[in-house]
């Protein structure tokens, strides 16, 4: 059973798109967790950053984990934390030591070369700490924390100018590593968690973004698109999962901030509860168009019994 202690809290080790530390205070009052003796599982099969995960296993107590990803290069990480967590550390200690000490040019010659070590690698198939740690170095030393790949499925970022990026946050991988000890850590599709999800099981599903105009695509961060018709075999899957009693609760953007007449969504979701959350739009090109947006909270349980948490 998952630790609740929150004085070992973890947290997300990389940034991600779409990431949901902001909207946390939102998302927690559809927790089930005051369902007493109801819910007793978790899954989250498009995990990304895992704001949610560590949120839930840093506070409750948890049974059985499930979490997946069709990103092989992050679920990698995640595997790696759980069960390499020293290896890694050292590893990434020394890259921040040698990006640290060096000068912008130097950095960008650092950061470049272990782009295409982090390529070849990925292409030759290669599941050892080395890729895990360059993948986190390259997270958190690029352009916004984005993770996009061309079309020969190469990390295509480029370098982001911060100052003293956080590479090795060792204190955080170990808690990491600790929360994600007896978590079930897959890489594939969602539907997989088919096999886990059952009447005692708390789903939450963040499955990429719909764009919302053309330009907006950030959420294609692996090389399979997810478009109108792959949200609607989610959303039957979410039935089909709620058929089972599961409390499911899912995040898509929300059609109506460009179109008012747009209800993908709300015909999509008809059966389920729809709460639209204000949000800032952290990743654009043209910082104009970074600001308030509105999102979706979809949830399957129109009665929820959450407590706010006290500590």
């Amino acid at each position: 059973m998952t630790n609740p202690s929150a004085n070992c809290g973890a947290k997300p080790f990389v940034k991600w798109a779409g990431g949901k530390g902001q909207l946390l205070t939102a998302i927690r009052k559809k927790y089930p967790f005051g369902l007493e003796g109801r819910i007793s599982k978790y899954a989250e099969p498009f995990v990304g950053g895992g704001a949610v995960l560590f949120d839930v296993v840093n506070h409750h107590a948890i049974d059985e984990v499930y979490i997946s990803d069709i990103n092989q290069e992050l679920v990698h990480a995640y595997l790696t934390i759980r069960d390499c967590a020293g290896i890694l550390i050292k590893l990434l200690s020394e890259y921040e030591r040698e990006y640290l000490s060096a000068g912008a040019e130097e950095r960008k010659k650092i950061y470049y070369n272990n782009r295409n070590k982090f390529n070849l690698l990925k292409k030759s198939g290669d599941k050892t700490p080395e890729l895990a740690a360059l993948f986190i170095f390259l997270n958190r030393t690029c352009f916004n924390g984005l993770y996009r790949v061309n079309a020969k499925g190469e990390f295509n970022v480029p370098q982001g100018s911060y100052k003293i990026p956080c590479i090795c946050d060792k204190g955080n991988l170990l808690a990491v590593s600790e929360k994600l000890r007896n978590v079930e850590i897959i890489c594939g599709d969602y539907t997989l968690s088919s096999a886990f999800i059952d009447s005692s099981t708390f789903a939450y599903f963040d499955p990429p973004y719909r764009p919302l105009s053309a330009t907006a695509n950030f959420t294609a961060y692996a090389q399979d698109g997810f478009d109108d018709f792959a949200q609607s075999e989610l959303a039957v899957f979410i039935d089909r999962m709620s058929e089972r009693g599961a409390y499911v609760v899912a995040s898509n953007s929300d059609p109506k901030n460009t179109e008012e007449h747009d209800d993908f969504f709300d015909k999509l979701y008809a059966r389920h509860e729809i709460i639209r959350i204000e949000a800032t739009r952290a990743i654009n090109s043209n910082g104009a168009k970074r600001g308030k947006v509105k999102e979706l909270l979809i949830a399957n349980n129109k009665e929820c019994c959450y407590k706010e948490e006290t500590d």
